[in-house]
Parts: C-alpha cells; structure tokens; sequence
C-alpha cells in the first residue's frame, strides 16, 4: 500500500516534531524518574507497585516529560542558527516544522504542565512554573556566558528527578526519611550532576565552531581548548567523590558494579581527551559519556532488584526476620 504525498508529509512533520522535543531522550528521563523514585527516592516503607500506580507520581512524571520537551522545543528554536552549522542533518529535519509551529506546540505543552500541576497543589504549580521560566531564561540568555550556562544546564537536566520529592516529603512519608538516605540520594545527584556537566563541556569542544560563529561565549571560545580540557578532566576525577561514597560508604547493593565499570571508563575518556582534537573526536567522548548516562538509569534496578518481583516493603520484612 503506497503513502500517499500528503500523509507522507505529515509522517516527516510528526518524525520531525519527535527529533525537536528528542522524544527519545524524554523517554529515558520517563523510565529514570520511575526508577529513581522506586529505588533512590522514596522511603522503605512505601511498597514500589503503590509508587508505579500512584497517579500523583504519574501526574509529576507526566508534567516532567511535558516541560522538558517544550524546553527542547525552545532551545531548538534559539539555536536553529548554530545548529545548522554544527548539526546540518539534524537541523534540516527539525526545519521541515515551521518556527511559528514550535512556538504554538511550545506555549501548548507549557499550559498542559500548569493545567494538571494544579490538580496536585500550589507547591507543584510554583516548581513547574519556576523550571519552564528557568529553562527559557538559559535558552534565551544563560546558555551564551561560559561557566554559569554549563552549570545551569546540568542543573535543568538534574532537577525534574527531585520533582518527585514534592510527593513523597508529605508529612506522612516525610517521617520515615533518614537522614542517611538523604545522604545516599546527594550522593547519587552529585554523580549524575558532574556527569552531564562534563557533558555540557564536552558539548562545548564539540560545537565550538558554530559556538564561535554565532557569538556564543563558551569556555573553548573565550579560554581556548587546553583550559576546557583542564576544567573537564578536574570536574571528571571529582567523580571519584561520590562514587567512593556510594561504593564503601552507603549501600546500593549490585549497582557497585556500574560505578566500578564508570570508573573505568571514564580513565579512558580521560586519557581520550586530551589528544583529541576534531569534532569527530570530541563526538565520541559525548557518545561515551551519554552511554554512562543511560546506563545508569538502567543499572538503578541493581540497587535490589527483587523489590520488582516483591516489592521493597516485603523484601524488607524477609530480611527482618
């Protein structure tokens, strides 16, 4: 059955749209807060099915996937210049959506986030309202100064995680919170956090072209590349900080294997770094580092991965007796 050229322009439009908002890496988030709140943040006491089933978490989770990808889509919309030189194929696929569609589908996923964040509360409402504002002021302003855009960046990507906390610290929840789980999850953000700052900066290396050409103010275009190289390889040994703290300090069961296999891997981008000079080069460590990301989320189940059959508070009763 043939496509007719009418459908097969809306098909290209929806791929399109899909490659603005990076569906796929929404996805990603999606799983990663569902997992998180499960494993990392919340409380022993609160079953992992009545997390899954919750529709309060699912709302949070919800409005998360909804303002990162309108963030996406406003970000994509400030950087259709740069992008056409650093990303060519890319930007001419986002291209086959027009600017003025963006906005409207943008200014439309913005209203959905406040239209059920209010359903929650007030608290919710002001979180959301404050990320979305966040996020258009680094696309619009931040994302051009060295330093404080690459901070603000690896704050935005952190955040929509601890949107799940607005839920779980209710007073009842609240109460059964340890201060050493408090620890345990500041030590999980605290890797993620260095990560995609890393990233960001490698981000940077890789785009310093188009960067330089519409006159945004990175660290490789103001300092040159051996400075950004210095700033990554101290920010990639503080890794060191939380995986230690994660690996002899607290407990996260099977997951030691991940952050051993991290450590390991991030030696070798370390050692790639440095020689390194094309784009091609710097893509590949961003590819690297993108991975680790990714499979973290995936390695969160091997914090204990019996809590998916059973269900975290019978795997605690079991150990308890």
């Amino acid at each position: 059955m043939r496509i007719s050229r009418k459908n097969k322009l809306l098909l290209m439009k929806i791929i399109s749209l899909f490659s603005v908002v990076r569906g796929y890496n929404v996805a990603v988030i999606v799983l990663a807060q569902y997992l998180s709140a499960i494993f990392i943040l919340a409380p022993q006491n609160i079953p992992a099915l009545s997390i899954v089933l919750d529709w309060r978490v699912f709302i949070l989770v919800l409005a998360s996937a909804l303002s990162i990808a309108s963030g996406y889509i406003i970000n994509n919309f400030y950087d259709s210049q740069k992008d056409l030189i650093n990303r060519p194929n890319k930007s001419m696929l986002d291209r086959l959506v027009s600017q003025k569609t963006k906005l409207y589908v943008y200014f439309t996923l913005n209203a959905l986030v406040a239209l059920i964040s209010v359903f929650l509360s007030w608290r919710v409402l002001l979180f959301f309202s404050a990320y979305i504002f966040l996020i258009w002021f680094y696309s619009h302003k931040l994302k051009k100064y060295p330093i404080i855009g690459n901070i603000t960046a690896a704050l935005l990507a952190v955040l929509p995680f601890f949107a799940i906390l607005i839920y779980l610290f209710k007073k009842d929840h609240f109460r059964h919170f340890e201060i050493q789980h408090v620890e345990i999850i500041f030590a999980h953000a605290t890797f993620l956090y260095i990560l995609i700052l890393v990233r960001e900066m490698i981000k940077d290396l890789e785009n310093i072209k188009g960067d330089l050409l519409a006159d945004y103010r990175t660290i490789p275009v103001l300092y040159g590349e051996k400075v950004s190289k210095t700033i990554i390889s101290v920010l990639t040994i503080l890794t060191v900080v939380p995986v230690y703290l994660l690996i002899e300090v607290y407990d996260v069961g099977y997951m030691d294997i991940y952050f051993y296999g991290c450590f390991i891997l991030l030696l070798f981008f370390l050692v790639t770094l440095w020689p390194s000079a094309e784009r091609k080069d710097f893509l590949k460590l961003h590819n690297l580092l993108k991975f680790l990301i990714v499979a973290g989320v995936f390695c969160i189940v091997l914090i204990d991965p019996k809590v998916l059959i059973h269900g975290r508070q019978l795997v605690e009763t079991q150990l308890t007796q």
